[in-house]
């Protein structure tokens, strides 16, 4: 019997809205005004979207889906907890089939004609390096912003030919510690200090040179790290008399403050991200991702409280 049926049957079960990019869009939807946020990917004709899309709507998230017809399945990610750890099994079903066709259907080429920021979860390297090209190729041209996330240590390990050919149009890089060792071990600097790792990251070869690349390294409870591509010039909030990396201390929880740690990089990304693109500084971009990804973390799954708090 499938993980997914077994703990529907046989254990206490909470549906929660998930996958790793939509937790970010939905996160950055909590600081920016209502229908700012589109997210646009795969999924099956099935009560799994319509439940992804019901969370979408309730949070101000504008879902732009390319629907797979039977038999295929939206996604899933069983998320199995003990005491603060976590054991996750994903199947992704539809997520995989997304093609690149998609992005031509008129009201997906108007999202995205009309957006500014543009967020690509690591994961969708394993399967959508295509479009994900074309949407980086297109902003970056444009002059627009193109954040990656790595999403887990094994895209940097399996799969970084598609992310070298991604990197040169990425203006901001999100992970965490471990997907950076992972950088750091698939390139050959593997007894690399983090902050060394951050700054290779940010000297890598830009398409788009009109602004500094981030480098935004996070390690859970430990100090977030920002690295910039030029340290000579003010980058966000990064400024020439900063360190390079710059970093941010975490206010710190209490154990019992911590309940489950699942899509707290996601909701991190996202916080940081919205708050970017309502033209605050790096440093409340940070503070306000450090908050909602501490609000994930004293819930069960990737959620965020509503009615909403004030960041």
């Amino acid at each position: 019997m499938p993980i997914y049926d077994d703990i529907v049957t046989h254990a206490n079960v909470s549906y929660v809205a998930g996958g790793a990019a939509q937790n970010a869009a939905r996160a950055a939807s909590y600081v920016l005004p209502a229908n700012a946020v589109a997210y646009i990917g795969s999924v099956g004709d099935d009560d799994l979207k319509n439940t992804l899309q019901k969370a979408n709507e309730a949070e101000g998230v504008l879902s732009a889906y390319q629907i797979q017809p039977p038999p295929s399945k939206t996604g899933a990610c069983a998320v199995i907890l003990s005491n603060h750890d976590r054991s996750l099994c994903t199947t992704l079903r539809a997520a995989e089939e997304f093609t690149p066709s998609h992005l031509a259907h008129p009201d997906v080429a108007n999202i995205i004609d009309g957006a500014n920021y543009f967020y690509i979860e690591g994961y969708f390297l394993t399967h959508g390096i295509e479009s994900a090209l074309e949407i980086a190729k297109n902003a970056s041209s444009k002059g627009k912003v193109v954040l990656l996330n790595l999403s887990a240590p094994f895209i940097p390990q399996f799969f970084k030919v598609q992310l070298e050919e991604l990197l040169p149009h990425v203006d901001i890089l999100i992970g965490n510690e471990s997907e950076a060792a992972a950088y750091a071990t698939a390139t050959g600097m593997a007894d690399a200090l983090l902050s060394d790792v951050a700054s290779a990251l940010a000297a890598l070869p830009k398409s788009n040179t009109s602004r500094p690349r981030l480098i935004v390294i996070t390690q859970g409870a430990d100090s977030t790290l920002v690295a910039s591509s030029s340290p000579s010039t003010s980058a966000g909030n990064v400024k020439p008399s900063d360190p390079n990396p710059k970093t941010y201390p975490v206010p710190k929880l209490s154990d019992d403050q911590i309940v489950d740690t699942n899509g707290a990089g996601d909701m991190f990304a996202g916080g940081f991200l919205g708050t970017l693109a309502q033209g605050k500084d790096l440093d409340k971009a940070i503070e306000v991702g450090h908050k909602l990804g501490q609000m994930c973390v004293g819930q069960n799954g990737p959620k965020l409280v509503y009615p909403r708090v004030n960041v």
